[in-house]
């Protein structure tokens, strides 16, 4: 499967993935610039924040409250905000878009 992201630049790096990782270690592994995943997927640093582009937002699960209150947290979150560890891939995810934004940050 694919995933592409979408650097603040406008430039795109298109990525294999494989089903059953999340977002962040695909974007680590590929080196993805921008995704730092510094807690490794624990969702408590907020080094791996994306825009998910709309038309995938409805499919994929909601947020969990603690992935909520790390966003809450960081700058220029938008309804679209989710932190990459939190996404794990499937199937019906092939061709996934997101941005990455200006900014990371350890919260």
């Amino acid at each position: 499967m694919k995933v592409v992201f979408e650097t603040p630049a406008g430039a795109t790096c298109e990525v294999d993935a494989r089903a059953g990782l999340t977002l962040m270690e695909v974007a680590v592994n590929a080196g993805v610039p921008g995704i730092d995943g510094e807690c490794g997927g624990g969702c408590s640093c907020a080094t791996c924040h994306v825009y998910v582009q709309d038309q995938w937002v409805n499919q994929m699960d909601p947020a969990e409250d603690y992935e909520r209150d790390l966003l809450e947290c960081l700058e220029d979150v938008r309804p679209n905000s989710r932190l990459s560890c939190q996404l794990r891939l499937s199937q019906q995810l092939d061709g996934l878009r997101v941005t990455v934004p200006d900014t990371q940050g350890i919260v």
